[in-house]
């Protein structure tokens, strides 16, 4: 597996495919392998002729743990991926993240707008600006002595999550608490890049795509039919807009 390094921090990420590139950025308590391998989509990216880059972020699978909530700054771990991107001698990029993904993703199109050439935040709406995202009740979960000591659904649900791919909890506890960062409106307003919002219907985390998309120049929205926070993470209405949208940048 590859790896970088960046502000002493080392990385690992998968680099397949060829064509050109798009670089993937996964959510809270995920990796590369769970938000993009398994889902399918790798494999529907580099079939469609694309290659395709895709991080582990800071904290998660085999990228270093870090422990201080602060190091987890969604414009901090923009950087991260502006230097992935810079580590591949890559001039230019498609740019997705999912959930803490898409805020990571928005950042890095703020920070560095020349590189990005087309935008895709999925499982993040108005809850961009409106919202921190997970609820920090998480850490609690995250940080109990077993499952059996979480009352919390959605607590249960990333701390059994955890257990099962043997993710360090206590770094992912500083993710959550660290990562609850809103943008302004007008910093959502100053994306320049060709933008997709991407949305399950049933999805109760991210809020609702068209609002977000609406702040944003040209951006279009789609609601993913009848999928929550997860389970829109793989769908192929999710995949057949992507891939539209893409094709529409060339």
């Amino acid at each position: 597996m590859p790896t970088f390094s960046h502000d002493g921090i080392e990385f690992a990420y998968l680099d397949e495919g060829e064509g050109a590139p798009i670089v993937l950025v996964h959510g809270f308590g995920s990796t590369k392998e769970i938000n993009w391998v398994g889902p399918g989509w790798v494999s529907t990216l580099t079939g469609a002729g694309r290659r395709v880059v895709a991080l582990d972020n800071r904290g998660h699978g085999a990228s270093a743990k870090l422990y201080q909530p602060e190091l987890y700054d969604p414009w901090l771990m923009a950087r991260d991926v502006l230097a992935l991107i810079d580590h591949l001698g890559l001039p230019q990029v498609d740019l997705m993240g999912y959930s803490m993904g898409g805020r990571i993703s928005a950042c890095a199109a703020l920070t560095a707008p020349e590189r990005v050439r087309a935008l895709v935040l999925g499982g993040i709406g108005i809850h961009l600006i409106a919202g921190a995202g997970l609820p920090i009740t998480i850490a609690d979960a995250l940080r109990a002595p077993s499952l059996d000591d979480v009352t919390d659904p959605m607590g249960r649900m990333f701390r059994a999550f955890a257990d099962q791919t043997r993710s360090d909890r206590e770094a992912l506890a500083a993710c959550i608490v660290g990562s609850r960062r809103t943008l302004s409106r007008e910093e959502v307003m100053r994306i320049a890049v060709p933008t997709l919002i991407a949305v399950g219907t049933r999805d109760e985390v991210s809020g609702a795509a068209a609002p977000l998309a609406a702040l944003i120049s040209g951006a279009r929205a789609v609601d993913i039919p009848d999928r929550d926070h997860m389970r829109a993470v793989g769908d192929k209405v999710f995949k057949e807009a992507v891939l539209a949208f893409l094709s529409e940048q060339a």
